[in-house]
């Protein structure tokens, strides 16, 4: 088993306007831990802090204070070190049109991952991997996928590509950052079923940043509810969104779609 640890997480950015500066606070002493086999949703509105976390947990972006860790080693932020923690930690980003070179296969997207982390590997075994990641993301017959380019795929095709190259690897921790909100809203369930799947097979530790309440509670072990850079609730995902306990987690749950309640409502 392993555990991502966020240790008192700092991202301050100076701003300069002319001679004047000040400090923005993205992200304010924020601490969690996330294992394998749990989902984490990170819910808040757009510019709350949730994709800053997502970078710094990628080493895109450096903390100004505190410790990211994996398996309680801190994160080396360059070589050898860095190469594994990235194999350990992979990302599944929110455009998956933006995310995939037009000018490359669907093989070549996948090839890449597995050349890197496992170069031991011959270009057969290299394929059927391939292969392999393509049917685990329901993407068959794979070999008629695997020499396509993005631009021969739907967007829920494209968004399951993503997916398997982040696979590749074979990574511990999945950090995905709105993973269906560029998708039509007619296969956004799909894609999540598919990560939730997913998880369980290969006893994934998932962080699912989003805006929507009502898919964190569907699909997350625990919810934490991030506003202004503060981490300001995080408990069981019915006990966050029956019985928040801030006013700000209140004004999401309330704007979360919630059937039962309106067939409460009709029904009066």
């Amino acid at each position: 088993m392993s555990t991502l640890s966020l240790s008192h997480v700092t991202k301050k950015y100076r701003l300069r306007n002319g001679i004047h500066s000040s400090v923005l606070i993205a992200v304010d002493d924020v601490s969690f831990d996330l294992v394998s086999g749990q989902t984490i949703a990170l819910v808040g509105q757009s510019g709350s802090g949730k994709s800053t976390i997502a970078k710094m947990i990628l080493q895109v972006e450096k903390p100004t204070s505190g410790v990211i860790s994996l398996d309680d080693t801190p994160v080396i932020r360059r070589g050898a070190g860095l190469r594994r923690y990235r194999k350990d930690v992979q990302m599944v980003f929110q455009d998956p049109f933006a995310s995939l070179n037009p000018y490359h296969t669907v093989e070549h997207h996948l090839d890449r991952p597995i050349r890197l982390h496992f170069p031991e590997l011959s270009k057969a075994q290299r394929h059927q991997r391939v292969l392999d990641l393509l049917e685990r993301v329901r993407m068959s017959p794979a070999e008629d996928f695997a020499p396509r380019h993005p631009h021969e795929l739907s967007g829920g095709q494209r968004q399951r590509v993503a997916i398997a190259r982040a696979l590749a690897p074979e990574p511990k921790i999945l950090i995905a950052d709105e993973p269906v909100s560029m998708l039509d809203v007619s296969i956004r369930l799909g894609v999540l079923n598919l990560l939730a799947e997913l998880q369980r097979q290969e006893n994934l530790g998932v962080l699912y940043i989003t805006h929507d309440l009502a898919t964190a509670r569907h699909f997350s072990d625990e919810i934490m509810v991030m506003h202004q850079g503060d981490i300001i609730e995080h408990g069981p995902a019915d006990d966050v969104i029956l019985h928040p306990q801030h006013d700000y987690t209140k004004l999401l749950a309330n704007a979360a779609p919630n059937p039962e309640r309106r067939l409460k409502q009709l029904a009066k």
